[in-house]
């Protein structure tokens, strides 16, 4: 069965799945943690925002760094630094050197982490299979995320926010012990030209991170406050939306991985456009605000399965699946922390977060044409039944890592 026939895709989703726990549930609090410690609507933006744009920086660390240890040690060590990370976050009471210490380590464990676990990712994973084991990860990631902001939220309520964050942190490291049975990829000193060949990544992952600006931080924040920036009742309606996302984009795999990404990319830009607009719409109304969020875990399901296939298999096309992660990655942060800069001042300058959100539409618009291009261009990137249960791909040799 293609959705689990690779041994070392399930325990990387292994991995995501435990690692997911803690983005959603602690993660999720980030946004909701600074609005609720008074730093403001625009202050907090601007925070993550520069946490974004400091990644820029800390990155440069990463190449060397995997080229001496490999890139499955790198993912073990970034998973671990993400989990060290979260504990820093209850030292924080508004503006001062912990908010600073905060961003900046949180920042570290993002530029190991996330870069190297998609370089792994791709390189492991199978390009003729690679919608349908997407859509497997982000659903059971969904529905895995049903507990763990109630969890959190009452953890937060009852324990506080350091224990609450201590556990988070624990469970984010616990998540690196199913890579421990997975190969490690060697990373090569030197690749002339990788860095120019991940400029489709750049670009694409650039649209991305805008659009999370706006779709999901922006969103996260005006939620929040919508809801009375109770921890209880926002991981309610995070855990509202996860149910709604477990159920929602596990056949639209198979629809990218027949040779019909195009019509793939209709349906998740169309609906995570019309879900922007219904966030807006809805924005002040608590009962129909926690429906907007629920259908937007419901696009997240069609949405990243359709984006990540494309990137996942440029990447591993390319010369070197690392340098081209560390680019992308580069474009992503350009992208959430141009937009968020510019969210926070437009809610500082009095405007309605609502305007923040609406930055989403642009960057929707820019993935639309991106992912269009990518489907037409790479139609050899469909499988055809073979026998029951099996496919045969036809997009010729496998890619070189």
């Amino acid at each position: 069965m293609a959705y689990f026939h690779n041994r070392t895709v399930n325990l990387l989703n292994l991995h995501y799945f435990v690692a997911s726990i803690a983005m959603s549930g602690g993660g999720a609090f980030y946004t909701a943690y600074l609005l609720k410690v008074g730093l403001g609507v625009p202050a907090t933006l601007l925070a993550i925002g520069g946490m974004f744009a400091l990644r820029l920086v800390m990155r440069t660390v990463l190449l060397p760094l995997g080229i001496a240890i490999g890139l499955r040690r790198l993912v073990i060590l970034g998973s671990v630094l993400m989990g060290a990370s979260y504990p820093f976050l209850p030292n924080v009471h508004g503006l001062g050197g912990a908010l600073v210490l905060m961003i900046a380590v949180s920042a570290l464990a993002d530029s190991v982490y996330w870069p190297s676990y998609h370089a792994y990712f791709a390189a492991l994973g199978d390009a003729e299979h690679r919608g349908q084991q997407l859509s497997v990860r982000e659903a059971v990631a969904a529905a895995l995320g049903i507990v763990s902001p109630l969890a959190t939220g009452w953890a937060l309520v009852t324990w506080g926010a350091p224990i609450a964050f201590w556990i988070t942190g624990a469970i984010q490291a616990a998540s690196a012990l199913p890579l421990l049975w997975t190969p490690n990829i060697a990373i090569a000193p030197r690749v002339p030209g990788a860095m120019r060949a991940a400029l489709s990544g750049v670009v694409l992952f650039a649209g991305d991170g805008w659009t999370t600006a706006g779709y999901l931080i922006c969103w996260q924040a005006a939620l929040f406050i919508t809801l009375g920036q109770d921890f209880m009742v926002y991981g309610g309606a995070l855990a509202v939306a996860a149910l709604v996302g477990g159920v929602g984009g596990i056949f639209l795999g198979r629809l990218i991985d027949t040779g019909r990404g195009t019509r793939a990319v209709w349906l998740a830009i169309g609906a995570l456009m019309f879900v922007i607009a219904l966030r807006i719409g809805l924005l002040h109304d608590p009962a129909w605000a926690i429906v907007a969020n629920a259908l937007g875990a419901f696009v997240n399901c069609l949405y990243i399965p359709t984006m990540m296939t494309a990137v996942y298999n440029s990447a591993k096309r390319s010369a070197c699946v690392l340098r081209f992660h560390i680019a992308a990655e580069g474009g992503w942060d350009i992208g959430v922390s141009t937009a968020l800069s510019l969210a926070a001042l437009i809610t500082w300058l009095g405007f309605s977060i609502a305007w923040g959100i609406a930055l989403a539409f642009i960057g929707a618009v820019f993935v639309f044409a991106q992912l269009q291009r990518y489907y037409r261009d790479h139609p050899d990137e469909r499988i055809v039944p073979n026998e029951p249960g099996e496919f045969q791909s036809y997009a010729g040799e496998a890619p070189k890592i």
